[in-house]
């Protein structure tokens, strides 16, 4: 059984949210502030988050910030904001996904599910070689572990999937929409910013210089390439 974190200031969501969870089959922890869901990480497994924005004491782009420094697991950001600006803002912050409220239960429990998917199945693309090599770039996909030049970097089960997609197509150019519809396991509407926002974090962490960057580079208007070293 998969276990939730719910983090939301509003108790009545909290408790809605909990209930829908439970029936769906997961086990759900309750938090509503950013400071008891970091207290409550500590102390139990958790597979997913579900993190309200404006809170007190710790809203959840600083709750959110705070578990990426420690931890690699998936948050969907919860909001009322549904300016396109407050999307990227979570995303830039190291949300996996995001959801405006009010929000359709039956596409909250569908994100949820795609998030633990792809949490649950890191690296599992069927492929015959266990690393992958890039110049210094190295993906070890056995144990989901990445260096630059021997150095170890952290990234989000999104940010991995998207460095492994690309680097298995190494020297092709693959459309947002192909990055997109492989990583998420959706059929694509409008993924342009989603996409963008990924690969710029992802740039920032394996790149020396992000704004000319060695592996993952831009061809514009047909998408990305990992050019071949």
């Amino acid at each position: 059984m998969y276990t939730l974190l719910v983090c939301d200031d509003d108790e009545l969501i909290v408790s809605s949210l909990a209930m829908h969870l439970q029936k769906a089959g997961y086990h759900v922890l309750k938090a509503y502030n950013g400071e008891q869901a970091l207290e409550l990480l500590e102390k139990q497994e958790v597979h997913l988050i579900l993190l309200d924005v404006m809170m007190p004491k710790l809203d959840g782009l600083s709750t959110t910030l705070r578990i990426r420094q420690e931890r690699n697991i998936p948050i969907i950001i919860l909001s009322a904001k549904s300016e396109e600006t407050d999307k990227i803002a979570g995303l830039n912050f190291g949300a996996d996904d995001y959801i405006t409220k009010p929000f359709n239960t039956l596409e909250l429990l569908a994100r949820v599910k795609s998030q633990l998917r792809r949490y649950t199945t890191l690296g599992s693309f069927k492929q015959d070689e266990e690393v992958l090599i890039n110049g210094g770039l190295w993906v070890d996909t056995r144990n989901n572990k990445v260096t630059v030049d021997g150095e170890p970097i952290k990234l989000t089960p999104t940010e991995y999937k998207i460095l492994v997609y690309l680097l298995r197509n190494s020297g092709q150019v693959l459309s947002i929409h192909q990055i997109y519809e492989q990583v998420w396991q959706e059929t694509a509407y409008s993924p342009e910013n989603t996409v963008a926002v990924h690969i710029r974090r992802l740039r920032e962490k394996i790149e020396i210089n992000p704004k000319e960057p060695k592996y993952i580079k831009v061809v514009w208007g047909s998408g990305y390439i990992v050019e071949k070293y």
